[in-house]
Order: C-alpha cells, then structure tokens, then sequence
C-alpha cells in the first residue's frame, strides 16, 4: 500500500530554517520523480519542489528559489526539504508525492504543518 508520512514542521520565526521529511513506501521510489507541495490556508495546494528519480535534477517555484532545497535518499526511501531564510508565506501544510501520475492522486499522506511567524 502506498504511503506518505510527512514530519520536520513547526513554528518558526521568519528568517528560520526547518529540514522537512518524508517517508515513502508502498511503490518503486527509487526509479520515480518526488515532489513537495504546500497548502496555504484557504488556497489551492501547489507545487514547492520536485526532484529526478536519482536526484540529479531538482526544479523549484519562483517564490522559493535559493531558499528551499530538496534532496533525497533512495537507500532510505526517503525525500527531504531544506527549507532556509523561511517567510510568513511559506506557512502552510507540506506534502509530499510522485508528480504528474494519476496513480497517486489517492494517496496523499497527512502533511507536517510549517507556520512562520514572530
């Protein structure tokens, strides 16, 4: 069974860093893309980060560029999300999943709640 946990969130002040988690299993993690994905409160969830399937090639949104780096270990099953310089727009709920596959649409895990604020 495909599985997401998400873990690494907290409150932080901006200017903080965090080092998110996430924890796969259930599929061939180490041949497919990972991404993160956050939602804001009363927004649509979007795209943060993505990364190759041996970690060669990231793609990031405008807004987090030089900021958030995603990485991962395919020995663990497992992506991370080196979030530094954080925003109060960064807050949100952070996700992870494989990218453009109608596979895993079903099986979002319960995200780690990430709040800046001072």
């Amino acid at each position: 069974q495909v599985r997401f946990v998400e873990t690494g969130g907290g409150l932080v002040q901006p200017g903080g860093s965090l080092r998110l988690s996430c924890a796969a299993s259930g599929f061939p993690f180490s041949i497919l893309a990972m991404s993160w994905y956050r939602q804001a409160p009363g927004k649509e969830r979007e795209l943060v980060a993505r990364i190759n399937d041996f970690g060669g090639i990231t793609n990031y949104a405008d807004s987090v560029k030089g900021r958030f780096t995603i990485s991962r270990d395919n020995a663990k099953n497992t992506v991370y999300l080196q979030m530094n310089s954080l925003k109060p727009e960064d807050t949100g709920v952070y996700y992870c999943n494989v990218p453009n596959s109608p596979n895993f649409d079903n099986y979002w895990g319960q995200g780690t709640q990430v709040t800046v604020s001072s």
